[in-house]
């Protein structure tokens, strides 16, 4: 598609045709094991694992068209999970019903309302109060609300040690534990609770 030119409507200027198609100053080979196209879309390594945590590849047209055809969102998700994201109040219905989201009580106001601590069991050492996707990160490190970033990093190595195929002797049959993990990881690393307030 083409368009004209803002000071001489007889200049045509060439539009992208592809969304997504990165025009780079130094051309690159495509990615895919022989193909010598030029390289022009960013794609995940992997389709089990976001490109901001597995790395990025760039691949041609042809070959970024293939990973496309073969990538699943549901890869690796139990039956309910899938059902889960598939319905139309995905999202919603936590942000609706659960009082600890965006609740932060540093001071600890709701600690000693009444004598009883509020949110007893949802509370970090730092005194923020754990969302659920808190408290589920932990539990697929094997932690608990005590936790501390070190113990956070430290069960992290641990389980990427146990599920990753390198580290393992190839076993593939934990990818879906290893996703799990580095989801977990990534979202807890920065989580209010357990990150420094910068000064």
């Amino acid at each position: 598609m083409t368009e004209t030119g803002p000071d001489d409507p007889t200049v045509r200027v060439r539009r992208p045709r592809f969304h997504g198609r990165v025009e780079r100053p130094e051309p690159t080979p495509c990615a895919h094991p022989g193909c010598p196209n030029p390289a022009e879309f960013r794609a995940p390594k992997s389709n089990r694992v976001a490109g901001s945590v597995g790395g990025w590849q760039w691949l041609c047209l042809d070959h970024v068209r293939e990973f496309n055809a073969g990538y699943n969102f549901f890869d690796g998700l139990s039956p309910e999970d899938i059902a889960a994201a598939q319905s139309p109040l995905a999202g919603w219905e936590r942000a609706a019903h659960d009082p600890t989201v965006r609740f932060n009580d540093p001071l600890g106001v709701a600690r000693n309302f009444g004598g009883v601590d509020a949110f007893a069991g949802r509370r970090a050492n730092s005194g923020h109060v754990l969302s659920d996707i808190d408290m589920k990160a932990l539990g697929v490190l094997g932690l608990g609300v005590e936790a501390s970033p070190v113990d956070i990093r430290r069960a992290y190595k641990g389980l990427l040690r146990q599920y990753h195929p390198d580290a393992n002797g190839g076993d593939r049959t934990h990818e879906a534990k290893l996703q799990a993990v580095v989801q977990a990881y990534t979202h807890l690393k920065a989580a209010p609770a357990f990150t420094r307030p910068k000064t």
